[in-house]
C-alpha cells in the first residue's frame, strides 16, 4: 500500500553499511553507479558490432532502471513499516475510510491533504512530492488548494506533481478556492468575472481540465448572491468544475445560496469548509449539522491541530522552525502568548495524558476527535514531511476508541461544549 520514492543518494539502512558514512545508496547497493564503457574502433566511430553492443547496453540500462525503481519502492516501504511500528501503527490499522461529501454522491477520503502554508512555501517541491505520494498510496484521494496559497505557487506545485505521477484523473479529487486572485480590483471577490477567470487561472496552474470542487473562499458583500450562484452554475455547466462549495460562510449565507439555486433551477453548494478543532467548535457542531439534515451540505474541516498548538510543540515556547515563528504569522504567536492561549495550553497538557492512556499521539487524538463529529465529510491535514503525515493517518484507528463516555470526559476537560439554545428552550 505504501509505495513511496526516496532520493537517488538516500541511505537505505544499517544493513547497507559501507562507503561514505558507513551507508550505501540504493544505486550502490544494486551496483548501478558506474556507466557502461563503450569501446570504439581506431577511427573513433563505432562499427556494426559496436552498434549491436550499444543496443544491448541500452536494454540492460532500461532493465537496471526498472530494478532500481523497484528497489527504491521496497526500501521506502520497509522504512515506513519501521516508522509505523515505532508509532504503534500497523499497515492494516491505517486503512483509509471514505465518506460521501455531504449528501452528494462524491466519495472522499475521511482525511484529505491540504496545501496551505506548505506547498510552494514552507517545504520543497521534492518533499511535497514525497508527501503526496505517501498520501495517495495510503488511500487519500482528496487534495485541497487555493488560488491565494503562496500567490499561486501551491497550485503550480500540486499540478506539477500530479502531472509527473500520472495517476488516473478519475482516481482523485482536487479542490481549489476562489476569492483572492491578484492586486487589481477585478482580480478578487466573487463577481461572475473573477469566478470564471480565477478558476481558469487555477486550472492553468494545476494543468487540469477541471477541478472536482470549486469553493468560494469567503462571502462577498459586493457581489449579489444570485450572481455568485449563477457563476458557479456556469463553470459547472462548462465542465470546469463538478461541484461548488463555500468556505467560511455562515449558515444564513449558505441557506440563501441554496434557496436561490432552487428558485432559479441552478446548482446549489454541496459543502462548507470550516475551521474545526478543540477550541473552535460552534459552527461545525451546532450550525452545520442542521444544514446537513435540511439541505445536504457537508463539512470539510481544516486546521484540526490549530496550527500545531494541539501537538504540544508550543508548550515550552515557540520553536524557531514552527509556523508561529514564520514571517506573516505574528498573529499566531500573539494568540499563544495571550491569557486565553495560556489557558488552552494548560488544557492541552491534560489531553496529552488522555492520549497516553489511549496509546496514541496528541495529534492522532485531536484529528480523530474531529472525525467523530456528525456531518464531517473529510478533515484536511497540513503536514511538512512524510513522518507527520503517517502519524496523522494513524488517527483513523483511534476513532473507534472515542466512545461516548470518553468524548464526555474530553468535553469536561475542554469546558467549551456548544449548547443548543433552541433544544434547551424546547425541553
Amino acid at each position: 500500500m505504501f509505495e513511496g520514492r526516496v532520493s537517488a543518494g538516500a541511505a537505505v539502512g544499517p544493513s547497507a553499511a559501507a562507503g561514505k558514512g558507513g551507508k550505501l545508496s540504493v544505486e550502490e547497493l544494486y551496483g548501478f553507479t558506474k556507466k557502461p564503457k563503450v569501446n570504439r574502433g581506431d577511427s573513433g566511430k563505432p562499427d556494426k558490432g559496436e552498434a549491436k553492443k550499444d543496443t544491448k547496453e541500452k536494454e540492460e540500462s532500461a532493465l537496471a532502471s526498472q530494478i532500481l525503481e523497484a528497489a527504491r519502492r521496497l526500501m521506502e516501504r520497509r522504512r515506513l513499516v519501521i516508522y509505523l511500528k515505532e508509532c504503534g501503527v500497523t499497515m492494516e490499522q491505517s486503512h483509509m475510510t471514505y465518506r460521501n461529501l455531504g449528501k452528494s454522491g462524491l466519495r472522499v477520503s475521511c482525511l484529505g491533504l491540504g496545501t496551505w502554508v506548505t506547498f510552494g512555501s514552507q517545504i520543497s517541491d521534492e518533499m511535497a512530492e514525497s508527501v503526496m505520494t505517501v498520501a495517495y498510496d495510503s488511500g487519500v484521494n482528496l487534495f485541497d488548494t487555493a488560488e491565494v496559497y503562496a500567490s499561486g505557487r501551491a497550485e503550480t506545485t500540486l499540478g506539477n506533481i500530479l502531472k509527473k505521477k500520472g495517476w488516473r484523473r478519475s482516481s482523485y479529487v482536487v479542490t481549489t478556492k476562489i476569492y483572492w486572485g491578484g492586486q487589481a480590483e477585478t482580480e478578487r471577490g466573487l463577481s461572475r468575472k473573477h469566478i470564471i477567470e480565477g478558476l481558469r487561472g487555477s486550472l492553468s496552474r494545476l494543468q487540469l481540465d477541471y477541478v472536482d470542487i470549486v469553493f468560494a473562499n469567503r462571502s462577498d458583500l459586493n457581489a449579489p448572491m444570485e450572481e455568485v450562484v449563477r457563476a458557479m452554475t456556469f463553470v459547472i455547466d462548462q465542465g470546469l468544475a463538478m461541484y461548488w462549495g463555500t468556505s467560511r460562510w455562515n449558515a444564513v449565507e449558505i441557506m440563501e445560496a441554496y434557496s436561490i439555486a432552487r428558485q432559479f433551477n441552478l446548482v446549489p453548494p454541496v459543502c462548507e469548509q470550516a475551521e474545526y478543532h478543540y477550541f473552535q467548535r460552534d459552527k461545525v457542531e451546532l450550525h452545520l449539522p442542521e444544514l446537513y439534515h435540511k439541505i445536504g451540505v457537508g463539512a470539510m474541516t481544516w486546521s484540526p491541530l490549530a496550527c500545531g498548538l494541539l501537538t504540544g510543540k508550543y508548550n515550552e515556547g515557540v520553536p524557531e522552525s514552527s509556523r508561529a515563528a514564520m514571517k506573516g504569522y505574528a498573529w499566531l504567536k500573539e494568540r499563544l502568548c495571550s491569557d486565553e492561549g495560556k489557558k488552552q495550553l494548560s488544557k492541552i497538557k491534560d489531553l496529552h495524558l488522555l492520549a497516553s492512556r489511549l496509546n496514541c499521539t496528541p495529534a492522532q487524538l485531536a484529528i480523530a476527535w474531529c472525525l467523530r463529529s456528525e456531518g464531517v465529510s473529510s478533515v484536511l491535514l497540513g503536514v511538512s514531511n512524510t513522518e507527520q503525515l503517517l502519524e496523522n493517518l494513524g488517527s483513523i484507528r483511534v476513532l473507534s476508541q472515542l466512545t461516548p463516555p470518553l468524548v464526555t470526559e474530553m468535553d469536561v476537560l475542554l469546558g467549551n461544549k456548544p449548547r443548543n439554545s433552541k433544544k434547551e428552550a424546547r425541553s
